[in-house]
């Protein structure tokens, strides 16, 4: 006998039943972002409420990047709405700043984040700090400051830098290194972290600064990023980048399998 139409309290418990497991299947196989035959994306990752997709980055190393993976699209997301919003509050405070580091090499190289790396590096003068009114509550109280748009500034737990994360829960982040000069013309700061690329560098690099593309803006950058960046890191680097900890992971072992 044929059955009776269902009800709507029927129909929606089915429906509710069938995204639950279809969550349950993208978790299962880890994706974060679901590019639907419309052209709609349905995401999977993390967000503003949750914590990022990986875990403590040991020996500048994330466990994607052991699992043979790059960086979780939700948390590239996360880093570009951050990195833009830093960005946009230094210019507008008025403070020097830069690109440093793995972020100016993906700005150089594609305009965007290095689709394997897990932060944010932005280089500033010292004595412009107070300028932005965020770091100066950082400074006046020791404590972190969540900005009306949710992110979170604090001082770093490592040594004299500062960090912006994407929020509370979601420790996505920038790291914000305050440089001053010192005679003969360097560029120096107070923390090293023992990164190969962390040395000082000559300040004609910043007088006058660049700008160059980067996640959808124009950012502030070495007036020359190549020679910048092979300063820091030799000769070459902008062809040929290599995972931070190549003594743990080399890139080699993954391009091989894509």
């Amino acid at each position: 006998a044929p059955r009776p139409p269902p009800s709507p309290h029927s129909q929606w418990k089915s429906q509710t039943r069938r995204e639950q497991q279809h969550r349950e299947l993208m978790e299962q196989f880890g994706i974060k972002l679901e590019v639907l035959p419309d052209g709609r994306q349905r995401w999977h990752g993390c967000t503003k409420e949750t914590p990022r997709c990986f875990g403590t980055v040991r020996s500048q190393t994330p466990e994607y990047l052991l699992a043979g993976r790059w960086t979780p699209p939700c948390c590239l997301r996360a880093l570009r709405v951050t990195a833009r919003h830093v960005l946009a509050e230094l210019e507008a405070a008025g403070i020097r700043h830069w690109l440093e580091g793995g972020s100016l090499l993906g700005a150089l190289r594609l305009g965007d984040i290095i689709p394997w790396d897990y932060d944010v590096d932005v280089g500033l003068y010292l004595e412009d700090v107070p300028k932005c009114r965020w770091l100066a509550a950082v400074l006046a109280t020791g404590r972190p400051v969540e900005d009306p748009q949710g992110f979170f500034w604090e001082k770093a737990t490592e040594g004299e830098f500062f960090r912006v994360h994407f929020s509370s829960a979601n420790r996505l982040h920038v790291d914000l290194w305050p440089f001053y000069p010192r005679q003969g013309g360097l560029m120096t700061k107070d923390t090293w972290l023992g990164h190969g690329q962390d040395v000082e560098f000559p300040e004609r690099f910043l007088v006058p600064l660049g700008s160059v593309g980067f996640v959808g803006v124009v950012a502030k950058a070495p007036n020359d990023p190549r020679g910048f960046l092979e300063f820091k890191f030799g000769p070459g680097v902008v062809e040929n980048p290599e995972y931070p900890n190549p003594g743990v992971r080399r890139l080699e072992q993954d391009l091989e399998n894509k």
